[in-house]
């Protein structure tokens, strides 16, 4: 069963329903779930779906020749196989309609880019010509993130300018992703999303009938399970010097989240160390994250602004399973997880329970329930303190200030005199919003009357995708 993707697959739809011609660059990291949303997209309607392969050019355009002669195209009947690339894109002018456009996917473009670099030039071409003033439609798909900006959607490149739309797939929400968990409790459905993310590859191996402890167990720390080997695989799929890029991701993933942190962490000379990060962050594996209220000025910084692995399982594997693998690959998963894993696994949630409540809050931004509508949301600090999230209105005079607590035990007054004295450095016109995983303490129930004060349980926070 299909889950998710609803606003792109509204896209995808509302860009076929138009009448002109259309040239769609749809991209992102690889298990981001962009092959299963096209498949989803094309399952009600007359199309070719290629899968480019790693090959020379020859055998890539024999291998687009019979995927799309098998449509009953009239020229089939003559030939086996296209006698070049101009002559294969033409052929998109003969596929089956069946009332609505002609529809052709490309995915992983960028392999076939690669067997022939002038085929950016030969679509170009035909698109200007004829292709764009034909009911067609034409979707090109790559996971080589950084390729698709620099080679085919930059300045100066052929097909700079001529994509109808360009759609960069991220991962799941948390709202999103818990619909693989409906049978969950709260709780758990914060610890499945704080361990998998928001990747449908990830999610699916996970079975919800079974608890979150042994799908741990079963999925990830068991040898030969998918998801035990998954980011080694993509690593080394995707770069060389793994073990240099293993250092860095493990010391993020342990809390070294500024540059000189990790420069004392790793040993890496500086230098080398900002070019690994750079690519770790082309790649959608770190980003890097600036106070909210940061200036321009202030973020073209370089000393300035946390680094974080912004792939949640990739950060449970760097925190939990890359310092312990050889326990783990001596097969005593129940030791590792009863002992190193299970009494920190709250503590690991806290910080994308953070994250959980920056998606409540733009949910609820987008359907109008908050007391004004923001225009940024995120983080704020300082030397001596936090501000778990702030968001504020376009003219930066209101604001919504939140402090998350994921702990087994009630918010309490103490917090939320501690959390008022850091609301109270933010000048502004403000409303305050707590967020707890226990509920709150009898003695600030009353303040819930004000109307400036928002106690927001764990309840009424996984409610609000239902």
């Amino acid at each position: 069963m299909f889950i998710g993707r609803a606003e792109e697959l509204n896209f995808l739809r509302s860009r076929y329903n138009r009448k002109e011609g259309q040239l769609i660059v749809l991209y992102g990291r690889r298990r981001v779930g962009k092959t299963e949303t096209l498949r989803e997209f094309c399952k009600d309607k007359p199309h070719v779906f290629y899968s480019c392969k790693e090959c020379t050019d020859d055998e890539q355009l024999k291998s687009f020749s019979r995927r799309t002669l098998q449509k009953g195209m009239p020229i089939a009947e003559y030939v086996s196989s296209f006698a070049n690339w101009e002559q294969a894109f033409n052929s998109i002018l003969e596929l089956p309609a069946g009332g609505g456009k002609k529809l052709l996917v490309i995915d992983e473009f960028p392999y076939m880019v690669h067997g022939n670099n002038e085929i950016p030039s030969i679509l170009q071409n035909l698109w200007d010509e004829k292709l764009k003033n034909e009911n067609i439609m034409i979707i090109l798909c790559g996971s080589a993130m950084s390729f698709i900006e620099r080679e085919i959607l930059a300045e100066k490149n052929p097909l700079f300018g001529r994509a109808t739309g360009i759609l960069k797939m991220k991962a799941m929400d948390f709202y999103e992703a818990v619909q693989f968990f409906p049978g969950y409790s709260n709780t758990d459905k914060i610890t499945a999303y704080s361990v998998l993310g928001g990747i449908p590859h990830y999610l699916k191996q996970f079975d919800e009938s079974v608890a979150l402890a042994e799908n741990i167990k079963e999925n990830i720390l068991q040898r030969g399970s998918i998801l035990y080997s998954e980011v080694e695989f993509l690593m080394r799929q995707e770069l060389r010097e793994t073990s240099i890029y293993n250092t860095i991701l493990e010391a993020i993933a342990l809390g070294n989240t500024k540059l000189n942190d990790i420069f004392q962490k790793t040993q890496i000379e500086k230098t080398k160390l900002s070019v690994y990060i750079k690519n770790l962050v082309e790649l959608g594996i770190v980003q890097r994250e600036f106070p909210v209220l940061d200036t321009t000025k202030g973020k073209a910084n370089v000393q300035r602004g946390l680094y974080a692995l912004s792939d949640n399982f990739f950060r449970f594997w760097y925190y939990f399973i890359f310092p312990n693998i050889s326990e783990i690959d001596y097969g005593d998963v129940e030791g590792v997880y009863e002992h190193l894993i299970e009494p920190k696994l709250d503590l690991f949630s806290s910080k994308i329970f953070e994250d959980v409540c920056i998606s409540y809050m733009r949910r609820e931004n987008k359907n109008k329930k908050l007391p004004i509508y923001f225009t940024k949301i995120g983080r704020q600090w300082k030397a001596d303190f936090e501000i778990d999230i702030i968001a504020h209105d376009a003219e930066k005079k209101n604001f919504l200030l939140g402090e998350c607590k994921y702990r087994n035990n009630p918010f309490d007054t103490p917090d939320y005199d501690k959390a008022i004295r850091k609301f109270n450095t933010i000048n502004g016109d403000n409303h305050y919003f707590f967020f707890s995983k226990t509920g709150f303490d009898h003695s600030l129930s009353g303040r819930q009357y004000d109307a400036k004060i928002h106690l927001i349980d764990l309840n009424t926070i996984c409610k609000a995708h239902q």
